[in-house]
């Protein structure tokens, strides 16, 4: 019987769907809180030698994923693409490598600097912390004064916050659009709109999900790059900039596919499932 295993650390759709998938197929799975983990560095582990790394949290994931790999354990996804997915600069800076249409860019490390770097972007800017999810901490930038006191509140959070990722605005519509890639098939998308009185197209504050057709461009893209950071399952994040045609802004190393399943009608957890078996 097929041995797989899942960690995670909340218990999302996502991982329900999962799990009740590999019931289905008969896999003798074993789902692992990464809060009772212990790892033994220096002995062999008692664990299946395939694992969907499904947890939330970047450090949990980046480490889990490091120890399991060092006892040859296949993590999907693997280390390589859990530390670049899972830290905006890192990502920009493999896609352009990849020559990937996404944003401009900078990056800076004082006050004084991000200032100067969104003075040469031209306002409005986006400002990102490097390290996160779900469109926290980002803020949109409408002139200096902004920029100056968002700047400012930043100085007294953890240093994290103080590595300013500095993007320009993208001028689109009200959407951006979500890619989930297995493997190196895209296996559906979706519009997700902004909610009201929002800019930010993120579900987790209102927004709402239509069906995207998966067009050649998009599809060469998508697969581009999950390439590039070596994925295995991402969520690709699209823009349809009005000025530069489709771009990515993220790659996403634990995705979510519950409104991608939902709209497409497209069976996610059982491709998922099937991909990582067929790594054995």
């Amino acid at each position: 019987m097929n041995r797989l295993a899942i960690i995670y650390d909340h218990v999302r759709w996502e991982e329900k769907a999962l799990v009740n998938t590999a019931k289905k197929k008969g896999i003798d799975l074993e789902t692992i809180n990464s809060s009772d983990l212990i790892i033994d560095l220096d002995n062999d582990i008692d664990m299946p030698d395939l694992i969907l790394q499904r947890s939330v949290s970047y450090f949990k994931s980046l480490h889990s994923t490091a120890a399991l790999e060092g006892k040859g354990k296949r993590v999907i996804n693997q280390l390589f693409t859990s530390i670049h997915a899972g830290n905006k600069l890192f990502t920009h800076t493999l896609l352009k490598n990849a020559n990937i249409p996404t944003p401009r860019a900078f990056i800076a490390f004082t006050h004084e600097n991000a200032l100067k770097a969104m003075d040469r972007l031209g306002y409005p800017v986006v400002l990102k912390p490097t390290i996160g999810s779900w469109g926290r901490l980002i803020a949109l930038l409408n002139d200096k004064d902004a920029a100056d006191a968002v700047l400012e509140d930043r100085e007294h959070m953890f240093p994290i916050y103080q590595i300013y990722y500095i993007e320009e605005f993208v001028k689109r519509p009200p959407r951006d659009i979500r890619a989930i890639v297995v493997g190196e098939e895209v296996v559906g998308a979706i519009y997700r709109y902004s909610g009201v009185n929002q800019w930010k197209t993120n579900m987790a504050l209102g927004g709402r999900a239509e069906l995207c057709e998966v067009s050649k461009e998009m599809e060469d893209l998508c697969i581009k790059a999950s390439k590039a950071l070596k994925g295995d399952i991402v969520g690709v994040d699209l823009m349809e900039s009005d000025e530069k045609g489709l771009l990515i802004h993220e790659v996403n190393n634990t995705t979510e596919f519950k409104n991608v399943a939902r709209i497409t009608g497209v069976d996610i957890p059982s491709k998922m499932i099937d991909y990582a078996l067929s790594l054995k």
